[in-house]
């Protein structure tokens, strides 16, 4: 055995375990390879040089993911469904998992793996149903709150992106990530689906008086900050929480009763995080397909 080898051995080993902790948390199983795009030539629903290639296959979503999740408390209607039929207090893995294999199915699968991810989550939200605390009634497949969710989305994930990505993204390819990763928002059921980052700011403005970080919410909120992660996850996601809370809009913050101190925002969180993902980024791997330069 070269010196070379024994040298590099504890590295790889390091790697492994980072690799399998990092999948364990945010996806859980990765996709068995004939599931992957190019499998028989189906490059799925976007393919090589796809913006959602590109932006899906960061490292940053592990923020994006975060920060959406909070944003997405602040609609009473969508909080009420997650909170009278997610089990997220008892699995907080649970829907991080779910979430995360459903966008890898629909951005790096085949177009019959995605179409098959598509159905399971209207199937899913055929029995979500019931009623606010305010008494009103919300169904998952309202088209409103699809639309809401997928912006939520959106909106997170290019912010982390543009802020912790290692490629540049420019304002046109945001754009165009938008329109591509429209198409599974509207196959999902939502109507009216913004395509530029115009006017999914102007979405968020029009939505907002409909917005408020009730009591469900604010327990959500919280669950968020400081989730019963394993001893050895409560370091890192603490740093992702903060860095996902520095990226909310500040009305968003405002509602949430969430304020960030900018100079420690700036100095800390932004630094560290940017070497915990080039380090997940490491660990990681390329994505599951190749990505166009």
């Amino acid at each position: 055995m070269s010196v070379l080898h024994l040298a590099s051995a504890p590295v790889d080993l390091a790697r492994a375990r980072l690799n399998g902790l990092l999948r364990g948390v945010l996806q859980g199983e990765p996709l068995p390879e004939d599931w992957l795009a190019g499998t028989g030539g189906d490059l799925g629903l976007f393919g090589p040089g796809s913006a959602v290639w590109q932006v899906h296959g960061d490292p940053a979503m592990i923020v994006g993911g975060v920060r959406a999740l909070m944003l997405q408390t602040l609609h009473p209607l969508a909080m009420a469904g997650v909170a009278d039929h997610s089990d997220y207090r008892h699995n907080p893995l649970g829907r991080l998992h779910r979430t995360g294999a459903f966008i890898g199915m629909t951005t790096f699968g085949t177009t019959e793996v995605a179409a098959r991810a598509i159905a399971q989550v209207r199937d899913i939200h055929l029995h979500v149903t019931g009623a606010a605390p305010d008494g009103r009634s919300y169904r998952a497949e309202d088209p409103e709150l699809l639309r809401w969710v997928h912006v939520a989305l959106v909106d997170s994930v290019l912010a982390a992106y543009r802020r912790y990505g290692a490629r540049p993204l420019s304002a046109a390819d945001a754009d165009r990530y938008l329109e591509e990763y429209a198409v599974v928002a509207l196959e999902l059921g939502a109507d009216h689906v913004p395509t530029t980052t115009a006017d999914v700011r102007r979405y968020l403005r029009d939505v907002r008086p409909q917005l408020h970080a009730g009591r469900q919410a604010g327990r959500t909120m919280r669950f968020l900050l400081t989730p019963p992660l394993p001893l050895v996850l409560r370091p890192p996601y603490s740093l992702v929480a903060a860095a996902a809370v520095g990226l909310l809009p500040g009305w968003a913050r405002r509602m949430l009763a969430v304020p960030t101190v900018p100079l420690v925002d700036r100095m800390a969180v932004r630094p560290a995080m940017t070497v915990f993902l080039r380090t997940a980024g490491w660990a990681l791997g390329p994505p599951p397909v190749p990505v166009a330069a």
